[in-house]
Protein backbone atom coordinates (compact mmCIF):
# COMPACT_ATOMS: atom_id res chain seq x y z
CA UNK A 1 0.00 0.00 0.00
CA UNK A 2 2.69 2.49 0.90
CA UNK A 3 4.90 1.63 -2.19
CA UNK A 4 1.86 2.48 -4.25
CA UNK A 5 2.09 6.03 -2.99
CA UNK A 6 -1.24 6.31 -1.62
CA UNK A 7 -0.37 6.78 2.07
CA UNK A 8 2.65 6.27 4.71
CA UNK A 9 3.83 2.99 5.97
CA UNK A 10 1.87 3.98 9.41
CA UNK A 11 -0.81 5.29 7.50
CA UNK A 12 -1.48 2.13 5.72
CA UNK A 13 -1.31 -0.16 9.20
CA UNK A 14 -4.12 2.52 10.42
CA UNK A 15 -6.48 1.84 7.49
CA UNK A 16 -5.96 -2.41 7.82
CA UNK A 17 -6.71 -1.85 11.54
CA UNK A 18 -9.79 0.23 10.97
CA UNK A 19 -11.07 -2.76 8.64
CA UNK A 20 -10.65 -0.99 5.53
CA UNK A 21 -8.49 -3.23 3.54
CA UNK A 22 -9.90 -6.87 2.10
CA UNK A 23 -7.60 -9.42 0.72
CA UNK A 24 -9.34 -11.84 -1.75
CA UNK A 25 -12.71 -10.53 -0.51
CA UNK A 26 -12.10 -10.69 3.39
CA UNK A 27 -11.58 -8.22 5.64
CA UNK A 28 -7.83 -7.95 7.16
CA UNK A 29 -7.17 -6.73 11.18
CA UNK A 30 -3.80 -7.46 11.09
CA UNK A 31 -0.85 -5.92 8.98
CA UNK A 32 1.51 -9.06 9.22
CA UNK A 33 -0.04 -10.89 5.86
CA UNK A 34 1.45 -11.94 3.32
CA UNK A 35 0.35 -10.70 -0.73
CA UNK A 36 1.25 -12.01 -4.04
CA UNK A 37 0.84 -10.84 -7.52
CA UNK A 38 -2.07 -13.17 -7.72
CA UNK A 39 -4.21 -11.63 -4.62
CA UNK A 40 -6.57 -9.34 -4.89
CA UNK A 41 -6.02 -6.04 -2.62
CA UNK A 42 -8.72 -3.60 -2.30
CA UNK A 43 -9.09 -0.25 -0.12
CA UNK A 44 -12.89 0.74 0.99
CA UNK A 45 -13.50 -1.63 -2.17
CA UNK A 46 -11.12 -0.07 -4.91
CA UNK A 47 -8.04 -1.98 -5.68
CA UNK A 48 -4.21 -0.61 -5.29
CA UNK A 49 -2.87 1.46 -8.01
CA UNK A 50 -0.17 0.54 -10.06
CA UNK A 51 2.93 2.28 -8.04
CA UNK A 52 3.88 5.79 -9.29
CA UNK A 53 6.89 6.59 -10.24
CA UNK A 54 9.50 8.23 -6.93
CA UNK A 55 8.18 11.72 -6.51
CA UNK A 56 10.43 15.01 -5.20
CA UNK A 57 8.38 18.20 -4.36
CA UNK A 58 10.72 21.43 -2.57
CA UNK A 59 8.16 23.34 0.08
CA UNK A 60 8.58 26.98 1.69
CA UNK A 61 7.47 26.32 4.79
CA UNK A 62 6.43 28.72 6.49
CA UNK A 63 6.62 29.79 10.56
CA UNK A 64 4.04 28.55 13.02
CA UNK A 65 3.65 25.01 11.58
CA UNK A 66 4.26 21.66 12.64
CA UNK A 67 6.14 19.26 10.76
CA UNK A 68 3.68 16.50 11.57
CA UNK A 69 -0.10 14.90 10.57
CA UNK A 70 -0.73 15.03 14.09
CA UNK A 71 -1.89 18.46 15.71
CA UNK A 72 -0.21 19.71 19.15
CA UNK A 73 -2.17 21.72 21.78
CA UNK A 74 -4.54 22.35 18.18
CA UNK A 75 -1.41 24.42 16.01
CA UNK A 76 -1.56 24.35 12.32
CA UNK A 77 0.78 21.13 10.26
CA UNK A 78 2.03 21.48 6.78
CA UNK A 79 -1.08 19.31 6.00
CA UNK A 80 -3.25 21.91 6.91
CA UNK A 81 -1.64 24.01 3.50
CA UNK A 82 -0.70 21.89 1.39
CA UNK A 83 -3.41 20.60 -1.85
CA UNK A 84 -4.80 17.63 -2.17
CA UNK A 85 -1.94 15.69 -4.69
CA UNK A 86 0.44 16.29 -2.03
CA UNK A 87 -1.61 15.18 1.21
CA UNK A 88 -0.26 11.87 0.80
CA UNK A 89 3.88 12.87 1.11
CA UNK A 90 6.22 12.41 3.77
CA UNK A 91 8.62 15.26 4.78
CA UNK A 92 12.15 14.75 4.44
CA UNK A 93 13.94 16.47 7.25
CA UNK A 94 12.03 18.39 10.08
CA UNK A 95 11.98 22.01 10.89
CA UNK A 96 10.53 22.82 13.88
CA UNK A 97 7.58 25.27 14.31
CA UNK A 98 9.08 28.36 14.46
CA UNK A 99 11.93 27.54 11.97
CA UNK A 100 11.05 28.15 8.14
CA UNK A 101 12.41 27.65 4.69
CA UNK A 102 12.81 24.40 2.45
CA UNK A 103 11.20 21.59 2.80
CA UNK A 104 11.21 18.42 0.71
CA UNK A 105 8.51 16.29 0.80
CA UNK A 106 8.67 12.79 -1.36
CA UNK A 107 6.23 9.88 -1.65
CA UNK A 108 8.96 6.86 -1.39
CA UNK A 109 10.18 6.35 2.30
CA UNK A 110 13.66 4.76 1.30
CA UNK A 111 14.57 8.06 -0.26
CA UNK A 112 12.96 9.96 2.75
CA UNK A 113 15.49 7.58 4.68
CA UNK A 114 18.68 7.99 2.55
CA UNK A 115 18.33 11.69 2.16
CA UNK A 116 17.98 11.96 5.87
CA UNK A 117 20.98 9.34 7.07
CA UNK A 118 23.80 11.37 8.30
CA UNK A 119 26.15 9.01 6.63
CA UNK A 120 24.57 9.78 3.45
CA UNK A 121 26.72 13.12 3.56
CA UNK A 122 23.73 15.54 2.43
CA UNK A 123 24.60 19.13 3.58
CA UNK A 124 21.66 21.62 5.11
CA UNK A 125 22.51 25.00 4.96
CA UNK A 126 20.60 27.63 7.16
CA UNK A 127 20.66 31.40 7.45
CA UNK A 128 20.39 32.51 10.95
CA UNK A 129 19.47 35.82 12.70
CA UNK A 130 19.66 35.79 16.27
CA UNK A 131 20.19 38.39 19.41
CA UNK A 132 23.04 38.35 22.08
CA UNK A 133 25.84 40.76 23.04
CA UNK A 134 28.34 38.90 21.64
CA UNK A 135 32.02 40.21 20.59
CA UNK A 136 32.33 39.48 17.06
CA UNK A 137 35.79 38.50 16.78
CA UNK A 138 35.02 36.14 19.96
CA UNK A 139 31.95 34.74 18.34
CA UNK A 140 34.05 34.24 14.78
CA UNK A 141 36.46 32.11 16.94
CA UNK A 142 33.96 30.25 18.59
CA UNK A 143 32.12 29.04 15.37
CA UNK A 144 35.12 27.90 13.99
CA UNK A 145 35.46 25.74 16.55
CA UNK A 146 32.45 24.25 15.69
CA UNK A 147 34.49 22.83 13.04
CA UNK A 148 35.32 19.82 15.54
CA UNK A 149 32.14 19.20 16.46
CA UNK A 150 30.76 20.17 20.21
CA UNK A 151 29.04 18.45 23.37
CA UNK A 152 26.19 20.59 24.89
CA UNK A 153 24.47 19.40 27.80
CA UNK A 154 26.01 15.99 27.50
CA UNK A 155 24.04 15.51 23.73
CA UNK A 156 27.03 15.73 20.94
CA UNK A 157 26.79 17.85 17.67
CA UNK A 158 28.55 16.35 14.87
CA UNK A 159 31.20 19.10 12.67
CA UNK A 160 29.10 22.23 12.12
CA UNK A 161 30.24 24.88 9.57
CA UNK A 162 28.86 28.73 11.07
CA UNK A 163 30.40 31.90 9.91
CA UNK A 164 29.22 35.17 11.10
CA UNK A 165 27.92 37.10 7.87
CA UNK A 166 27.55 40.42 9.55
CA UNK A 167 26.23 42.06 13.01
CA UNK A 168 24.48 45.06 13.54
CA UNK A 169 24.10 45.71 17.13
CA UNK A 170 22.96 43.32 19.00
CA UNK A 171 21.82 41.71 15.92
CA UNK A 172 24.13 39.16 14.35
CA UNK A 173 23.55 37.41 10.80
CA UNK A 174 24.83 33.86 10.75
CA UNK A 175 25.16 30.86 8.00
CA UNK A 176 25.31 27.19 9.26
CA UNK A 177 26.11 24.21 7.61
CA UNK A 178 25.33 21.00 9.08
CA UNK A 179 24.57 17.08 7.73
CA UNK A 180 23.43 15.60 11.05
CA UNK A 181 20.21 18.27 11.59
CA UNK A 182 19.56 16.83 15.23
CA UNK A 183 16.33 18.38 17.08
CA UNK A 184 17.02 22.26 17.56
CA UNK A 185 20.83 21.86 16.93
CA UNK A 186 21.46 25.73 15.68
CA UNK A 187 19.39 27.10 18.65
CA UNK A 188 20.72 25.10 21.17
CA UNK A 189 24.45 26.00 19.58
CA UNK A 190 23.47 29.28 19.43
CA UNK A 191 22.21 29.45 23.03
CA UNK A 192 26.20 28.22 24.69
CA UNK A 193 27.70 30.87 22.49
CA UNK A 194 25.26 33.20 24.42
CA UNK A 195 23.13 34.32 21.49
CA UNK A 196 19.07 33.83 21.01
CA UNK A 197 17.51 32.54 17.45
CA UNK A 198 14.82 34.98 16.32
CA UNK A 199 15.31 33.44 12.60
CA UNK A 200 15.68 30.56 11.20
CA UNK A 201 15.66 30.12 7.53
CA UNK A 202 16.83 26.64 5.77
CA UNK A 203 18.09 27.84 2.41
CA UNK A 204 19.18 24.54 0.87
CA UNK A 205 19.10 20.51 1.18
CA UNK A 206 21.81 18.79 -0.29
CA UNK A 207 21.59 19.96 -3.86
CA UNK A 208 17.91 21.56 -3.74
CA UNK A 209 17.49 24.81 -3.12
CA UNK A 210 15.31 27.05 -1.68
CA UNK A 211 15.38 29.63 -4.33
CA UNK A 212 12.48 32.29 -5.49
CA UNK A 213 9.89 29.92 -3.54
CA UNK A 214 7.11 32.17 -1.40
CA UNK A 215 5.88 31.20 1.89
CA UNK A 216 3.82 27.91 1.50
CA UNK A 217 4.55 27.35 -2.11
CA UNK A 218 5.18 24.02 -3.24
CA UNK A 219 7.01 22.88 -6.41
CA UNK A 220 7.50 19.19 -7.82
CA UNK A 221 11.17 18.96 -8.93
CA UNK A 222 10.65 17.46 -12.38
CA UNK A 223 11.59 13.93 -13.26
CA UNK A 224 14.95 14.81 -15.16
CA UNK A 225 16.36 17.12 -12.90
CA UNK A 226 15.41 14.32 -10.18
CA UNK A 227 17.81 11.69 -12.18
CA UNK A 228 20.43 14.69 -12.81
CA UNK A 229 20.73 15.08 -8.85
CA UNK A 230 19.93 11.85 -7.49
CA UNK A 231 21.95 9.56 -10.41
CA UNK A 232 22.29 6.09 -8.77
CA UNK A 233 19.73 6.71 -5.60
CA UNK A 234 16.95 7.17 -7.71
CA UNK A 235 17.59 3.86 -9.64
CA UNK A 236 18.30 1.89 -6.40
CA UNK A 237 15.17 3.26 -4.33
CA UNK A 238 13.05 3.33 -7.60
CA UNK A 239 13.91 -0.17 -8.32
CA UNK A 240 12.96 -1.67 -5.10
CA UNK A 241 9.41 0.65 -4.89
CA UNK A 242 8.43 -1.79 -7.87
CA UNK A 243 10.59 -4.67 -6.74
CA UNK A 244 8.30 -4.86 -3.44
CA UNK A 245 4.72 -3.60 -5.22
CA UNK A 246 2.39 -6.97 -4.25
CA UNK A 247 2.06 -7.14 -7.84
CA UNK A 248 5.34 -8.03 -8.97
CA UNK A 249 6.16 -10.34 -5.93
CA UNK A 250 5.18 -11.56 -2.39
CA UNK A 251 5.18 -8.75 0.19
CA UNK A 252 3.62 -7.47 3.48
CA UNK A 253 0.53 -5.55 3.44
CA UNK A 254 1.67 -3.57 6.47
CA UNK A 255 4.90 -2.67 8.02
CA UNK A 256 5.98 -1.48 11.96
CA UNK A 257 8.37 1.43 11.15
CA UNK A 258 7.40 4.60 9.47
CA UNK A 259 8.04 5.51 5.93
Amino acid sequence: MARSGICSRREAEALIRAGRVAVNGFIVDAPAINVGPDDEVLIDGAPLPEPEPVRLWRYHKPRERLVSRRADGGKPTIYDDLPDDVQHAMPTGRLDFLSEGLLLLTNDGALKRALEHPAKGWTRRYRVRAYGKVNPDRLKHQLRSLERGITIDGVHYGAVKAELDRAEGANKWLTFALKEGKNREIRRICEHLGLQVNRLLRTSYGPFQLGGLKRGEVVEVPRKQLEELLGGLLREVEARRFANHPRGQVVRIGFDDEG
